[in-house]
């Protein structure tokens, strides 16, 4: 373990090994971290569903383009409050009651969307938010304690909490979806309240097999500093509600210009965030090297998640609308569909990982992996172009397999993306915010959610074949760009290989 954790709030040692091989410790965050993604993505497989859909049968009466931005701007919100959520745990919480109170909030959040009012709706999508900006970075950190830092069974290790992440994303809109259709759309939000509720209570029951559970902030501000933080972000957290109610009430902000701030502030932190590691005294110049083709992986996380997360909004509308939903006789919810992403990376990642070892030093170099991995994604909606062509209304239907075969090219690219760049990003981080390294591949995903948020706009008023193609196209040029970027990607970005 290793040596800042005190003895008193280390696991049994006969916990060590209690898993697979892996510290019991693993199945109490895996075990969460399922009933989590359960919840989240099973509420985000309907909840564009839920937007667009009239208010007569339940929904809030959007239209499909603004009902797709919304909900990438809920994305975009729970990016941003994540790296937030890193530094609250860091300095004020500690991780295991970061991550305690992150899953109450959640599940709070979920309780309030179970009630169908729009009014809850709204107040239950802000819990959620602040509760997963406080959950999910934190947990990841929670594994890595379970290791001392030379630990062979690291990565296995990794790799079973990431499987679980995928269990979790097939399951939950399996669920939440069929409920959702043949229920009511809060019925699903209902499913996925409990879902959270069983991830609390397994997670509070397996805490003693938790390295660091009774610690206080690991960097813990002095107790005035303290004091000082947690009043401030009282005010400022009544401050903004209260600003935010006014100017609702006055109607000058309007979900439309909600979204669009959420879209700015997601352009603006990054830019920031590397000014300050760029200008920072306690970054070195060989450091500041490697900055620069982070750089370029940042971005491409951006364009590749720009693509992976419309799975969950333009994906499902047109299934929703121009999709088959039968198989042999069979007919299940559009919103099933999302299922299939977490399938494919539950049956793909190992072999994904089979491959790599099979090759040995014969493997692709970080920087190749990622761009295959946009290319991929750019890839599965270039394929949507044939499907949607040759229409001259909307009373069409394609097979379920063109959806399907798009969401197999987007879940191996998700695998080659985003377990290539998380590593790359913990060994090109300064060693000064190498504990920030979550935020900064958060912030990626929050800028590429901001960009949906405006561009799903489109999606009512151009043909379905423009829409996916001229998206799918970027990613594939971003995705070649780093390729032909890669002699010079290799060389800046040692030690990683």
């Amino acid at each position: 373990m290793d040596s800042d954790i005190q003895p008193d709030s280390k696991p049994p040692p006969e916990d060590d090994h209690a898993f697979f091989g892996q510290p019991r410790g693993l199945l109490t965050l895996s075990g969460l971290e399922v009933w989590e993604r359960f919840s989240f993505l099973g509420m985000q497989a309907i909840l564009v569903l839920y937007f667009a859909d009239t208010v007569a049968h339940g929904g809030l009466g959007m239209s499909p383009g603004t009902a797709a931005s919304v909900s990438a701007a809920y994305g975009t919100l729970v990016y941003l409050v994540s790296v937030a959520g890193g530094w609250l745990a860091d300095r004020i919480l500690g991780s295991y009651r970061a991550v305690l109170w992150g899953g109450i909030l959640i599940a709070c959040g979920h309780y309030a969307m179970a009630v169908p009012t729009a009014a809850m709706t709204w107040a239950g999508l802000g819990l959620i938010s602040a509760g997963t900006g406080l959950l999910k970075p934190n947990v990841a950190t929670m594994v890595g304690k379970l290791y001392r830092t030379d630990d062979e069974r690291r990565d296995a290790g990794f790799a079973l909490y990431y499987m679980a992440i995928n269990i979790g994303a097939f399951a939950g809109p399996l669920i939440t979806g069929w409920l959702g259709d043949h229920q009511g759309w809060h019925w699903g939000f209902s499913a996925a309240a409990v879902g959270m509720t069983f991830g609390l209570v397994q997670y509070v029951a397996g805490r003693r097999h938790l390295a660091g559970r009774t610690h206080a902030a690991e960097f813990a501000l002095a107790p005035a500093a303290m004091r000082r933080a947690v009043r401030t972000i009282a005010v400022g957290a009544v401050a903004v509600a209260v600003a935010a109610t006014l100017l609702a009430v006055a109607g000058w902000l309007t979900i439309g210009r909600f979204v669009d701030v959420l879209t700015v502030l997601s352009v603006i932190a990054p830019v920031v965030y590397f000014a300050v590691m760029f200008r920072s005294p306690r970054v070195t110049a060989e450091e500041r090297g490697r900055l620069r083709p982070y750089v370029v992986l940042f971005l491409a996380s951006t364009v590749f998640n720009f693509i992976l997360f419309q799975a969950y909004s333009t994906m499902i509308l047109l299934a929703s609308t121009n999709a088959e939903t039968t198989i042999l006789g069979f007919h299940f919810p559009a919103s099933w569909y999302a299922s299939a992403l977490g399938a494919f990376e539950v049956g793909l990642a190992p072999l994904v990982a089979a491959v790599w070892m099979r090759m040995g030093t014969r493997q692709p170099h970080a920087s190749n992996k990622i761009a295959l991995g946009v290319v991929l994604g750019g890839l599965s909606f270039l394929l949507m172009i044939l499907p949607t062509s040759g229409h001259s209304g909307d009373d069409w239907l394609m097979s379920v397999w063109w959806i399907v075969g798009s969401y197999l090219l987007l879940g191996l690219g998700d695998i080659l993306l985003e377990t290539s760049g998380l590593s790359a990003s913990s060994k090109l981080a300064p060693a000064a915010f190498s504990s920030q390294t979550m935020s900064l591949w958060f912030l990626s995903l929050a800028l590429a959610n901001g960009i949906q948020a405006q561009t799903v706009k489109f999606y009512d008023d151009v043909s379905k074949p423009a829409y996916f193609g001229v998206n799918g196209a970027i990613a594939v040029a971003a995705g070649l760009a780093v390729m032909a970027a890669a002699p010079w990607l290799r060389r800046t970005m040692h030690p990683v290989h």
